[in-house]
């Protein structure tokens, strides 16, 4: 089947041609509206998003399967936090998101607790908010704050003055652990180490939820024996919003998605018979790629072997899109850099710490691309960052590599690696 587009036509300037800007600047308004609400894994503005893609995967004719699975312990801010510390003569707020959030290893602690201000390693703990020195590590803290109220530890914020948000990391510890911005972490330090009577009150409203999540994969065509089978790959799930802070989660990874439908869109209409196409929309990629995992795990199951194209990231193309090949992938490599030349897109090898590893790690041939990732995490990464002209490029890269590999011999033999 070649999908509701129609008959394969033309050549690769009439698929590359084919690549529509807009109807991918759309699909990255929708994923990161409101409506979706950052697409955490196991919520139900994950829920309604994948139904939405499923419904998208149908219109490109499409054969739809749905592939649910546990996760378990996902972090989950249920309230706003909240946070201020002073002395004995003034008293200041901090913005959540900001100034102050919560570390991934947080104890819950549903109503605010006030204590003195310490400094971990440097008095007695007991009841005290210790703020803990950029050089000494969490665990380290944790020896000496017996008792404590909580510890206090530095984070990065971004350009935009945001404390990115993770999912994967470490289990719930026996604190509550308030992450403060830099600038934040100095002053309360300074007044913590002066014993100037500095105090410290917040609440750590955070507790783990064990959740269903589920990846979705669209057969648009199946291979013909002896023909390659090319997979299109990106993930759908975001970070989630928080209470009273959107995280719409539009470049990462709602721009990954708009451009593998586009793409998979005119491959559809484009690629001849013979070589398969198909899609996997992923979930649960920010708790650890456990998705992906999932699908290759089931690829292996049914002796599938693809050749893998992951796109995590089109918001901004700078010098040039990254570019990390796993797997047996030499050549799929090669056809890659031909389809750079084609399409006047530059490319560089760098990290693309995405799904495409777990692909590579079950030993497909497997290629991730990413090209900007403005707002990281939070809420700075809305649609009106995602440029349109950085999506059209990407797509057409993606449909000249399938469109070129479709054609080609990938499976080159190597000197260096591609062991299987």
């Amino acid at each position: 089947m070649t999908g509701r587009s129609g008959p394969p036509v033309g050549g690769i300037d009439a698929a590359l041609a084919a690549v529509s800007a807009d109807r991918a600047i759309a699909t990255v308004g929708t994923l990161a509206g409101d409506a979706f609400a950052g697409r955490r894994v196991g919520t139900a503005g994950n829920i309604a998003a994948r139904a939405w893609l499923a419904a998208r995967l149908t219109d490109l004719g499409a054969a739809v399967t749905s592939d649910p699975f546990p996760v378990r312990g996902v972090p989950d801010i249920y309230a706003t936090p909240t946070a201020r510390w002073g002395d004995r003569t003034t008293t200041s707020g901090l913005s959540f998101g900001s100034d102050a959030s919560l570390h991934l290893a947080s104890a819950d602690l549903p109503s605010a607790r006030r204590g003195p201000l310490g400094l971990a390693g440097a008095c007695d703990p007991r009841d005290r908010w210790l703020v803990v020195p950029a050089t000494t590590g969490l665990f380290e803290a944790y020896g000496t704050a017996d008792g404590a109220a909580g510890l206090l530890v530095a984070r990065d914020v971004d350009a935009d003055g945001w404390q990115f948000t993770m999912l994967a990391g470490p289990d719930p510890g026996p604190l509550p652990v308030i992450t403060l911005s830099g600038p934040v972490h100095d002053r309360v330090g300074r007044v913590a180490v002066a014993r100037s009577g500095g105090w410290f009150e917040a609440d750590a409203p955070i507790r783990r939820a064990d959740v269903t999540a589920a990846n979705l994969h669209g057969r648009l065509r199946p291979p013909v024996a002896g023909e390659p089978d090319l997979l299109l790959a990106a993930h759908f799930d975001g970070v989630g919003d928080h209470p009273g802070l959107r995280q719409p989660a539009a470049a990462d990874n709602a721009s990954g998605v708009a451009v593998v439908l586009d793409a998979a869109r005119v491959l559809a209409a484009a690629m001849p018979a013979g070589p398969g196409l198909s899609v996997a929309l992923l979930d649960g990629e920010e708790v650890g790629a456990l998705g992906s995992a999932r699908h290759a795990a089931r690829l292996a199951e049914t002796g599938a072997d693809p050749l893998v194209v992951n796109v995590d990231g089109a918001g901004r193309l700078h010098r040039a899109a990254a570019v990390e090949a796993g797997g047996p992938a030499h050549g799929l490599l090669a056809v890659l850099d031909q389809a750079g030349r084609r399409t006047g897109v530059p490319l560089a090898a760098g990290p693309v710490a995405s799904d495409n590893r777990r692909y590579a790690g079950a030993g497909l041939a497997a290629i991730g691309i990413g090209a900007g990732m403005a707002g990281y995490h939070s809420p700075s990464d809305t649609p009106d960052r995602v440029e349109s002209d950085t999506l059209a490029a990407i797509t057409r890269l993606v449909v000249a590599t399938v469109w070129l590999a479709a054609r080609a011999s990938t499976r080159l033999p190597s000197s260096i690696g591609d062991k299987r």
